[in-house]
């Protein structure tokens, strides 16, 4: 299957997709928001709430809007290579648990994107209220695999 027609394929299939599927399908973390689909021999993610996935879109917005720096990046609209999208998913869930929970270590895989996000959402009245710097700090400390030589 070539790449045009995959992804033709999966914008008909999957209308509301994932904006933590990187993460999700490196096993990262988890949501219990989201759901497994396969087409041919790959794998993508569906929200399966309208309100879980304008969340996520909102917090990756604003996340990505206060990491330009971090990311080396400029432009918020151009699609960022694979490691970048990365260390901005991992990293800013990463910050965004230990902004949470300040007295346990931040784990290897967050287990509910949607929980995470809904509990911050509460807790700083809204997503634009964040604790952007120590979230940042998480993005930049992130590093996905070393590629082996």
């Amino acid at each position: 299957m070539d790449q045009d027609a995959f992804r033709r394929t999966y914008r008909e299939m999957n209308e509301r997709f994932c904006a933590y599927e990187k993460s999700l399908l490196s096993r990262h973390c988890n949501c219990s928001q989201a759901k497994k689909i396969c087409i041919a021999e790959r794998e993508g993610v569906h929200c399966i709430s309208d309100e879980a996935n304008a969340q996520c879109l909102e917090l990756l917005k604003n996340l990505r809007h206060q990491a330009r720096f971090a990311l080396k990046s400029n432009n918020d609209n151009e699609v960022l290579p694979h490691g970048k999208a990365m260390r901005l998913q991992v990293g800013g869930l990463r910050g965004l648990f230990s902004v949470l929970y300040p007295d346990q270590t931040t784990p290897e895989v967050i287990e509910d994107v949607f929980q995470l996000i809904s509990r911050a959402k509460a807790e700083f009245n809204s997503l634009d209220n964040l604790p952007f710097q120590t979230l940042i700090q998480h993005v930049s400390a992130y590093q996905g695999r070393r590629r082996l030589r």
